[in-house]
């Protein structure tokens, strides 16, 4: 028996020991970072809008920390594959996730398990970026404002098709939100490969597409624009209403944002947010995002996290109220 608490007081008197000593190696290395290459993980191919902006941000902020930010691009299962990569990663302040929102706000909602836990796992660093979503259709389609189009759907019910770009899918999500708002039914029409060819031939009526991508098509004749998502109207498109102009408090964005384990030591993700926030202000990279029609998006770590909490509990409950799950 003596022996045994002789030898707990010396594991306890060896822990108490190593215990700051360990405290005080994290605290070097965290003072020494960076020190080598970071990765940032992209649940994306190359070329995708994700991709895009974290090169755009990497190449600012790699030049900032005096180091080099390589883009990894780990695209697949709606961006879980990437986002369970960097849950599991080491909290070293060597790998961060470059990730869209619907990874924390749709995603622990439309799967009843993930390999990894979106509130435990990581915390959030910073925003880099945001876009509404504008409601197209071809333009032979009769309804051009949202009054039109939700009269026409009153007048009969399913006959008008929403395209997405698959079932819980922000485009999916925020139609049938317009659609419960409005109190109409309309027949949605889930893509595995990109709708718009078949909104523009007039094979399905109707589509939610990302701004950067619809403007293009709206500005060159192609297709039409009946409302936009965001809170405000769009720069590009003055002459397009928002859907709250018709639908008080209907309005969201999609937003980008980057992500760390969540043992990443706290001035570490200081430094990494503080880099990031500069990038935003920086007039060069404000150049380039208005180029895409999408607008910069430099929030606070505390205002990051409550957007999450926001669109959470709106995306949670239209998934709900749909019975939209991806398992």
């Amino acid at each position: 028996m003596r022996t045994r608490l002789k030898l707990l007081a010396t594991l306890a008197t060896t822990a108490l020991t190593l215990s700051p000593l360990a405290s005080s190696v994290a605290q070097a290395q965290a003072t020494d970072w960076p020190n080598k290459p970071i990765r940032l993980v992209v649940g994306f191919p190359p070329g995708t809008a994700p991709d895009i902006f974290a090169r755009l941000y990497g190449d600012y902020v790699g030049k900032k920390l005096n180091t080099t930010i390589i883009i990894d691009n780990k695209p697949g299962a709606a961006t879980n594959l990437a986002t369970d990569l960097v849950a599991k990663a080491p909290g070293d302040g060597y790998t961060f996730l470059y990730a869209l929102s619907t990874a924390f706000t749709l995603n622990p909602f439309l799967y009843t398990k993930l390999p990894y836990n979106p509130d435990k796992d990581l915390v959030p660093v910073a925003t880099t970026m945001r876009q509404g979503l504008v409601l197209m259709a071809p333009t032979k389609f009769a309804p051009n404002t949202p009054k039109e189009l939700i009269d026409a759907a009153k007048a009969k019910p399913n006959t008008i098709t929403h395209g997405s770009y698959g079932a819980g899918s922000p485009s999916h999500l925020i139609a049938e939100w317009f659609k419960e708002e409005a109190k109409i039914e309309m027949t949605h029409v889930p893509y595995r490969t990109n709708p718009m060819s078949d909104l523009v031939g007039g094979q399905i009526d109707t589509l939610m597409e990302p701004i950067s991508t619809g403007v293009p098509m709206i500005t060159s004749g192609r297709a039409k624009a009946i409302a936009y998502s965001g809170p405000t109207r769009h720069p590009s498109l003055p002459n397009v209403p928002t859907f709250a102009e018709s639908i008080p408090n209907l309005s969201v964005m999609s937003w980008h944002g980057i992500w760390a384990p969540a043992a990443t030591p706290a001035n570490i993700v200081t430094r990494f947010h503080a880099a990031m926030l500069e990038a935003s202000r920086d007039a060069g990279v404000q150049a380039k995002i208005k180029e895409l029609n999408v607008e910069v998006l430099g929030l606070s770590r505390e205002d990051m996290a409550a957007l999450v909490r926001r669109d959470a509990a709106l995306f949670s409950r239209i998934a709900k109220a749909q019975n939209i799950t991806l398992d």
